[in-house]
Order: C-alpha cells, then sequence, then structure tokens
C-alpha cells in the first residue's frame, strides 16, 4: 500500500492490483492505524471500476465517518449515479483533499 501524509488527512493506494484484496485489508488497517484520520483512498488505477466493486468499501467508508472523520474514495470511472448516498466518491484527489477541507469546516462549525 502506498501511503502519503498530510497535514489533516492521509491518502491510500493499493500497489496490487487486485481491489477485492485491497477493500479487505483496509477494512482492517483503516480502523486501527488511521483512527483519528481524515482517509482519501486512491483508486484512480482502476478504470474499469463499477458498483459491485465500489460496495466493497461501503462498510469501512460507514465506520470510519462515524467516527467523525472523512472518508473519501477517488475513480474517475465510476457513473456518479450508482454511487449510495453514504458514500463519497470524487473523480480526482485535488476533488478529495478539497471534500476534506469541508467536512473539517463543518465539524468546526458543529455540523
Amino acid at each position: 500500500m502506498k501511503i502519503k501524509n498530510h497535514d489533516n488527512f492521509v491518502v491510500l493506494a493499493d500497489e496490487q492490483d487486485d481491489i477485492i484484496e485491497f477493500a479487505s485489508f483496509l477494512e482492517y488497517q483503516i480502523p486501527n492505524k488511521y483512527k483519528g484520520q481524515n482517509v482519501i483512498v486512491d483508486l484512480l488505477q482502476y478504470t474499469n471500476m463499477g458498483l459491485q466493486e465500489l460496495l466493497l468499501f461501503l462498510k469501512t467508508s460507514n465506520l470510519h465517518r462515524k467516527t467523525k472523520q472523512s472518508f473519501v474514495l477517488v475513480n474517475d470511472s465510476i457513473n456518479p449515479d450508482d454511487v449510495p448516498m453514504e458514500m463519497i466518491v470524487v473523480p480526482t484527489i485535488q476533488e478529495g483533499e478539497d471534500i476534506v477541507e469541508m467536512e473539517e469546516i463543518e465539524r468546526d462549525l458543529g455540523f
């Protein structure tokens, strides 16, 4: 797994080419190693990602967001209409960073 630490978030990317294994790996890693951190998951390498693959991250997303931290997936091939309401998927890393920033501001304001 590739890890890029930033001031208020971490970007995680898969070094393999197995989205099922990566999603399973993150399900364990996120609550144990990234608790209290905003997380952006870079899935740009998966150019044919569909709803079935996206849903592999639903449990991790819900659990992490319950801790009042951001969990953003980055993929530009998924149809935005397929994304469940409780998940955040954006097409670029920069947009992921913007989402984290906006959510931080919302939390600071008490929303």
